[in-house]
């Protein structure tokens, strides 16, 4: 995928911030204001992150690895688990290209560098991408009428 680069988002960034916080409103409809705190407080962390992806130094897509997702506050059974895969996004123009699986598999390095041995993420709209991605199924369940299904994926393989 030539053009195609993937980086650890920084502090300094604050452009790049925006575009994220408008892509996650557009898609999530995620308060402009709590992606932009939550990207600045993530930033300097060693174990939480959010990767980008430019092609051609354009962003096209993003995603991170947090300790608080929102699963959390309905199911804090869940806090068991530290490390969750989250917020994966990749503009509509790009999608069905491979991109989301490659945002995955840049996470996951990342990840290693930091130490971390196991991670985990829940969707209720991709999980077919996640299991060729090598997602192991957890369990399943209804979250406000949504059927979701939690994930991990072991990466001390």
């Amino acid at each position: 995928m030539a053009g195609i680069a993937c980086s650890r988002l920084t502090y300094n960034q604050s452009d790049v911030f925006q575009q994220i916080a408008n892509w996650y409103q557009m898609e999530w409809k995620f308060p402009l204001e709590t992606t932009l705190t939550r990207l600045a407080t993530i930033t300097p962390l060693k174990d939480q992150f959010q990767l980008v992806m430019t092609r051609d130094g354009v962003p096209i897509g993003t995603a991170g690895v947090y300790n608080n997702v929102r699963i959390l506050e309905k199911i804090p059974r869940l806090k068991i688990y530290t490390y969750w895969l989250a917020l994966v996004y990749t503009i509509p123009t790009e999608r069905g290209k491979g991109f989301g699986a490659l945002l995955c598999k840049n996470v996951e390095e990342e990840a290693k560098k930091e130490g971390i041995t196991k991670l985990h993420l829940y969707t209720d709209t991709a999980e077919s991408l996640y299991k060729r991605c090598g997602w192991q199924v957890l369990e399943r369940m209804e979250v406000e009428s949504r059927n979701i299904v939690v994930m991990e994926k072991n990466l001390a393989r």
